[in-house]
């Protein structure tokens, strides 16, 4: 019996690597009818022959063939991704959103160049020679995301130039000084000329230059970083990418309390920050039910029952990192708990030291889980984000409790 196309691109899927790149869906002449892009090749394209999605099974069968390209990290795949799609416009990757919706990269050409995200229905504004245009990209948050971590390595400001004052971003070292004249317009052309090269694709040349100078821009170290800005477990966990939100990484965090009077009258609460924000609108309650081991039944018992009926919820929005208000034993809790369903996501934990002071506020320790090295870093670098989650989960579960309002 003659093997199928189909067959043909499922066994071409399995020679993927298990690494970052760009895949593309190919038809009869050898075109894209799909780009898309991966932190893992090999389990993306896996994903495609077990969808239950008829718009995604209509793709693969229409495909009559499949091929993929490499890249050094998943920032890399999200760029590239990019400029393949504006170059070829596939069908399926417009098939539901037209230029008008989706995402750009604008870099203005003021004497301190501005950097812009906008919609295309936007992009009239800038008008043939006013800016360099980026993109189509296909996520507003994965955009943000890139950018984010662009400007780990070359800051820009979102500032006022000359407003004589220095800029929050400035003091966290995101912003060059363009606020407070601390560097000057040529100088900080240069920098946002970096920023282009790397998002029109041009790594290459960007690092070449980047040793071509001398001394080298930044060093030996911020070459390095290049090389691995996007190794990054935020990045690279189920791929749900977070938005830079000064000093840290978010998309969608959930952040869990357990509150009881006396041991009576047990809650749990979840809150949710997007973007670095409350969201109430996404705050949800609960009583514990399972109270069957009486004393016994411990506060880690009543996270780990919050926790199961939260993720039985496949209807709410999936969270980026998970946080829970604890040390160790919380975070092992939670883990376990994730690690059932094969959720691998973050998850974040912040032990209070000491009592309420300044001193033992400033000694809070994160506890981190699921998480590599490099992301790890950005999570700790976002502790007041975290305390902030803490603090609101804390204040909505025992105001729950007070009220003893309906839970889920």
């Amino acid at each position: 019996m003659a093997i199928t196309v189909y067959e043909k691109i499922k066994k071409i899927s399995k020679t993927f690597p298990n690494s970052p790149g760009v895949y593309f869906y190919l038809d009869g002449a050898k075109k894209p009818i799909y780009i898309g892009r991966a932190g893992s090749l090999k389990k993306r394209i896996a994903s495609y022959f077990r969808t239950k999605d008829p718009r995604i099974a209509e793709m693969v069968r229409s495909a009559k063939g499949l091929k993929f390209e490499k890249t050094a990290t998943l920032l890399e795949a999200i760029i590239l991704e990019a400029n393949l799609i504006k170059k070829y416009w596939p069908k399926y990757n417009i098939q539901e959103k037209d230029n008008k919706s989706f995402d750009y990269l604008v870099i203005t050409k003021d004497k301190y160049p501005r950097i812009l995200t906008v919609r295309g229905r936007e992009l009239q504004k800038f008008g043939a020679g006013k800016a360099k245009i980026f993109g189509p990209y296909q996520s507003y948050r994965l955009l943000r995301t890139a950018l984010g971590l662009v400007r780990k390595i070359f800051p820009f400001g979102k500032c006022q130039p000359g407003q004589g004052r220095p800029c929050f971003d400035y003091q966290i070292g995101l912003c060059p000084g363009i606020c407070i004249g601390e560097i000057s317009a040529k100088d900080y052309k240069k920098n946002i000329d970096n920023i282009a090269l790397f998002f029109g694709g041009q790594k290459k040349r960007l690092l070449k230059k980047l040793k071509k100078m001398n001394p080298p821009a930044g060093g030996p170290e911020k070459i390095a970083a290049l090389k691995h800005v996007a190794d990054i477990a935020l990045l690279q966990q189920n791929e749900r990418i977070g938005i830079q939100k000064g000093d840290g990484v978010f998309g969608r965090v959930e952040g869990y309390d357990i509150s009881h009077l006396s041991g009576k009258d047990p809650v749990g609460a979840m809150v949710v920050f997007e973007n670095g924000e409350k969201n109430p609108a996404e705050y949800r309650l609960f009583k514990i039910k399972d109270l069957k081991g009486g004393k016994n039944y411990s506060d880690i018992d009543m996270l780990k029952e919050v926790l199961e009926r939260r993720f039985n919820h496949k209807e709410w929005s999936f969270p980026d990192v998970v946080f829970v208000d604890g040390g160790m034993n919380q975070v092992k809790a939670a883990k376990e708990i994730l690690a059932k369903r094969n959720i691998f996501i973050p998850i974040v934990g912040l032990a209070k030291i000491g009592g309420h002071s300044a001193s033992a506020y400033m000694a809070d320790k994160l506890i981190i889980a699921n998480s590599k090295r490099s992301g790890r870093e950005l999570l700790i670098s976002s502790k007041k984000i975290f305390q902030a989650i803490r603090n609101e989960a804390h204040r909505s579960a025992i105001s729950f409790n007070r009220r003893r309002g309906r839970g889920f």
